[in-house]
């Protein structure tokens, strides 16, 4: 039988994703199959699976630390946000289409059959089971229909881990508040608090524990030190969008209003004396070495508030010295038009940046697929990624094509024109000499020296990040209580 255990929290990003990830690593180490779920996710960084489907990073990254291939019944319903008041709705892989807040709030609930289609899956490959929820389950405007909190805990019976964010100040009341406006089944589900990124020392935290513990009635089952660890990130919430250090080869990433999987460059971030800025203006933007334009869940959107915030302009002409990296969205951009007949987005056609020769189309239909090959004989500053094996996944509601061969689609891994290149592969930069060789011609460009540049092997990082997780969670977490929670509710 199939042991289930969720990781609730008091608010977003109080760490749920990483207690998760580092909770599957553990019981990965320890012999188990396990796997992650998260019964509704709404992210912008997605990623495609095996069998051509769509799911959150989050989960992702979940599996990887897990030890399992990812699969899409571990995320069965994706929420990609298109404005402020309305979402794509991506049901077990594929695109169901758009709904407003109100309008998903309303259909939700006939969700809950795929939701247990898909984690009856899940249960058929894995020993344990490690649920996330998503933001509070004392959103109390939103408990009815719950189906990722406290709704999703009963329809696995599941016992719940509640985790709050000390950083964030006020920890104790998150918790005891969290409790008091759960109903009392709720909170019999709650069989442990744990106080995530503690600074400091401990000790002086006793006598509040005490206290939370009597008045809660829930033992706290561990006390988390603030980790500094490099792994995916939730959208929005991620700390690597506040930094404004300039390396000596420097990354300027466009993070226009809807960025979406801004993964692909965090490879960057681990090669010394190499920054990763995410800008929002012309005076961010500086002078960079490297300008990158990721992908937008809005194309049209974001390009027109690129040209209204004077970055278009700015990035074309320094397209003229710098290289310019287009991913996705960012590679439609590049190109002369975007044309929308079928209004995926905002309807009607829109002037590209004419930085390369290719037009796009939107198209209803997703393109979701992963893919490997060799790059073909590229030119430029970046001559050196020819022949370079590469991998990726493409995740797109476009078709490009060439401007001047009568619309012949782009089927290349990557086209370039000057200093400008363009690619639809989300993770390009992951694999293999791919990050490095950028730098490295980079470096060359500004007559650095770099023999002692070495590329990193990008899932050995990721690797020795989950160890380094579970290795401080088995030291701060009561583990003997965790094992006794799912013991317990296996009974």
């Amino acid at each position: 039988m199939t042991k289930v255990i969720m990781v609730q929290g008091t608010m977003s990003s109080a760490g749920k994703s990483l207690l998760v990830a580092g909770l599957c690593r553990i019981f990965h180490q320890d012999g188990y199959r396990v796997a992650p779920f998260k019964s509704q996710n709404m992210a912008l960084n997605s990623f495609i699976t095996s069998e051509g489907l769509e799911m959150g990073r989050a989960q992702v990254m979940q599996a990887e630390a897990a030890g399992i291939e990812p699969m899409v019944c571990m995320n069965p319903i994706l929420l990609k946000p298109t404005n402020h008041t309305g979402s794509q709705v991506i049901v077990n892989g594929k695109v169901i289409g758009n709904m407003s807040a109100k309008d998903y709030f309303a259909y939700k609930k006939n969700l809950i059959p795929d939701i247990k289609v898909a984690f009856k899956k899940l249960e058929e490959v894995a020993d344990i089971i490690v649920i996330e929820g998503a933001g509070s389950p004392a959103e109390i405007n939103l408990k009815e229909n719950d189906i990722v909190n406290m709704g999703m805990a009963a329809m696995v019976d599941a016992p719940v881990i509640l985790v709050g964010d000390i950083d964030r100040g006020g920890v104790f009341a998150q918790l005891l508040g969290t409790l008091m406006l759960l109903e009392p089944d709720e909170r019999d589900r709650v069989k442990g608090l744990v106080i995530n990124k503690f600074r400091g020392d401990a000790s002086i935290l006793d006598s509040g524990i005490k206290m939370l513990e009597e008045k809660g009635g829930v033992p706290v089952a561990g006390l988390i030190p603030y980790m500094d660890l490099c792994l995916d990130d939730e959208d929005s919430l991620t700390g690597r969008f506040n930094n404004t250090a300039t390396g000596i080869i420097d990354i300027a990433v466009i993070k226009y209003p809807r960025i979406s999987n801004f993964t692909d460059f965090n490879v960057f971030d681990e090669y010394d004396q190499v920054s990763v800025r995410y800008v929002t203006s012309i005076s961010e933007l500086g002078c960079p070495d490297l300008i990158i334009l990721p992908g937008s869940k809005n194309t049209m959107g974001d390009l027109k508030w690129l040209r209204t915030s004077g970055l278009e302009a700015a990035i074309v002409k320094l397209s003229e010295d710098i290289p310019v990296i287009g991913i996705c969205g960012g590679y439609q951009m590049l190109g002369s038009s975007i044309s929308d007949p079928d209004s995926v987005e905002e309807g009607g056609s829109i002037r590209g940046m004419n930085l390369l020769p290719v037009s796009t189309v939107l198209k209803n239909e997703k393109t979701r697929l992963q893919t490997k090959g060799v790059f073909d004989q590229i030119t430029g500053i970046f001559k050196e990624l020819s022949g370079l094996e590469y991998e990726g996944y493409e995740i797109h509601m476009g078709l490009t094509s060439y401007d001047d061969e009568g619309n012949k689609p782009v089927n290349n891994n990557i086209i370039s024109k000057g200093n400008v290149y363009g690619s639809y592969i989300h993770g390009l930069f992951d694999h293999g000499k791919i990050a490095s060789a950028i730098i490295s011609s980079i470096a060359k460009k500004k007559g650095i020296d770099i023999n002692s540049l070495e590329a990193v092997d990008y899932k050995a990082f990721k690797e020795s990040q989950y160890n380094k997780l579970a290795d401080t969670m088995r030291l701060y977490l009561d583990m003997e209580k965790i094992y006794g929670i799912l013991n317990e509710a296996a009974i």
